[in-house]
């Protein structure tokens, strides 16, 4: 049971492009990078590009973002790859037992409290761009 990586995925996909300045940022690299099938990239830089956060042109390879880094919040980001646009965070699990007061009360108790930690991370990501993520990592190379 983990979280979804499409977010740190595509975080990490951004940040090759807006730090890549010696080759195409094609999917190929990217998979090298992150250390997966090019195909998971490209289903990714799909939904990016639909989003209008990236930009292809045909017979050219790779890609390049589509505005600044510092215009594209990691919320944007997080909110784009969302399989569903309102997944959240934390689900519960599919089958509680419906005769053990437990399981009758669970998702009831801890309906607000995920809700609440939701919000929080999407807040929290709201305060930080792609250009602060690229800052840190250029920090290190």
């Amino acid at each position: 049971m983990r979280i979804n990586t499409r977010f740190p995925v595509a975080v990490h996909m951004l940040a090759l492009i807006e730090l890549n300045k010696t080759q195409p940022s094609t999917s190929e690299l990217m998979a090298l990078s992150v250390g997966t099938n090019p195909v998971v990239i490209r289903q990714l830089m799909s939904s990016l590009k639909r989003a209008g956060l990236i930009k292809t042109q045909n017979g050219v390879p790779g890609c390049h973002l589509a505005k600044p880094a510092a215009e594209i919040t990691l919320r944007e980001i997080y909110r784009v790859v969302q399989k569903k646009t309102d997944a959240p965070l934390f689900d519960f699990h599919a089958n509680p037992n419906p005769n053990c007061p437990i399981g009758r009360n669970i998702r009831e108790a801890m309906d607000a409290p995920l809700r609440d930690a939701q919000t929080a991370m999407e807040q929290t990501l709201e305060t930080y761009t792609l250009k602060d993520v690229a800052d840190n990592i250029a920090r290190h190379l």
